[in-house]
């Protein structure tokens, strides 16, 4: 395999999970009847530019298709970040009625619906029909199409040069990272800013976030990396936060290289210079992974068995695509693990893929009243747990397997 970016060629490996099925390919009744589609999933990094990549076997048309079952509005804690996005982005770039707002990767419209509470003109990109139809419901216009250069061409001439980009977790799911971001330049004003929202490499190493490795995750990004991907293609980062979301995010601001409307802060030199003192620019760094990724699966299962055998019940919260990386590498099914709660209608009733365990309402919690509850989207932890503070009411308590497991009441 050559790297997605630069075409090196790649040889050090960040970590092999073995097989799994596209983490959100949930499974409906007369699907269990029939056989999945199971993929390598291996991840490799580019010494050369340093991405992070996942091998090549299932295509972007597989993975986001028109039963695309993650709805960003589910999750109260994200729309609260939304939100202040838009806030934050009207006062610093002056953004108002004759300004243009584009998101790519619009989803259920859980950000545009608040640049069009502000009056502000906007426009979605959204490749999965179930969603972008759940964002026109809003009444916000959307585009129904994988984003790159030929759709830039076409929304340019169409009148929708934009003065605010946003990207929020899309960055990693393109598997034509190149085509995707010179798409921005192209369709940026020569003033227009892009951000672009990824969770951060760095993070996810020293963290054990193994779990976010999914077939949908085509690449997993460093500053270091974004930068020169992003440089290649036209456009300049003059700005960069460190964000707590999916357990370590990255906000990186662009312009278009040509314009240099705005002036380089010192946030990007101070964070690059971390990721290179962190090792990010060596083998060492990427190969401590794997024993984690193991560690991981060996606690997770030794605390279900012993569960087991105790006569402790325990269930599921989350039918996250980071929790069936997780159940799926470990081999955890429904024996271990009986169903899944989720809020997302979309989800309800169906199967998480490769584990098949039952994905149902939150009624379940109520009626079966686990001993133990195991929170798979362990990002929403304190979202999740406040959530379901009543379980606490019968001696429930709570648990998470990443970093390390943890049980708390």
């Amino acid at each position: 395999m050559h790297c997605r970016h630069c075409g090196a060629a790649l040889h050090l490996p960040l970590a092999d999970l073995g097989t799994a099925p596209p983490s959100n390919a949930y499974l409906g009744t007369a699907a269990l009847q029939a056989p999945e589609r199971w993929y390598p999933l291996r991840v490799l990094v580019c010494t050369h530019c340093w991405l992070a990549q996942t091998e090549d076997f299932a295509q972007a048309h597989e993975l986001f298709d028109a039963e695309y079952a993650y709805f960003s509005s589910y999750s109260s804690s994200w729309l609260r970040h939304a939100e202040r996005y838009v806030d934050d982005m009207a006062r610093r770039f002056g953004l108002g009625p004759h300004s243009q707002v584009v998101e790519v990767a619009a989803n259920d419209g859980y950000l545009l619906q608040y640049v069009a509470a502000r009056g502000i003109p906007c426009l979605g990109v959204e490749p999965t029909a179930s969603t972008a139809a759940a964002a026109r419901a809003r009444g916000l216009a959307v585009v129904e199409a994988f984003f790159g250069t030929a759709l830039a061409r076409q929304l340019h001439a169409d009148g929708h040069a934009a003065d605010l980009m946003a990207a929020n977790n899309v960055l990693a799911h393109v598997p034509d990272i190149n085509d995707f971001v010179a798409g921005f330049a192209l369709l940026l004003k020569p003033d227009g800013v892009a951000t672009f929202e990824f969770p951060h490499l760095l993070q996810l190493v020293q963290q054990c976030q193994f779990d976010t490795l999914y077939h949908e995750h085509f690449s997993y990004l460093s500053l270091l990396a974004v930068q020169r991907i992003l440089a290649a293609q036209g456009l300049t980062v003059f700005d960069v936060e460190e964000l707590a979301t999916h357990g370590g995010s990255l906000r990186v601001y662009a312009c278009r290289s040509d314009a240099a409307a705005h002036a380089v802060q010192p946030a990007v030199a101070a964070l690059l210079a971390r990721e290179r003192a962190a090792g990010m620019e060596s083998d060492a760094f990427y190969q401590r992974l794997q024993p984690e990724c193991l560690r991981i699966k060996r606690e997770l299962l030794r605390f279900l068995l012993q569960a087991q055998e105790q006569g402790l019940r325990v269930a599921a919260y989350g039918a996250a695509a980071k929790g069936n990386t997780l159940l799926n590498f470990a081999g955890v099914r429904a024996d271990l693990l009986p169903y899944v709660v989720d809020r997302n209608p979309a989800k309800q009733g169906k199967h998480l893929p490769g584990s098949r365990i039952p994905v149902v309402d939150e009624s379940h919690l109520r009626a079966h009243r686990p001993d133990v509850v195991l929170i798979l989207p362990w990002n929403l932890r304190d979202e999740v747990t406040a959530q379901l503070d009543y379980v606490r009411a019968w001696g429930g308590r709570f648990a998470t397997a990443v970093p390390r497991l943890e049980v708390w009441a």
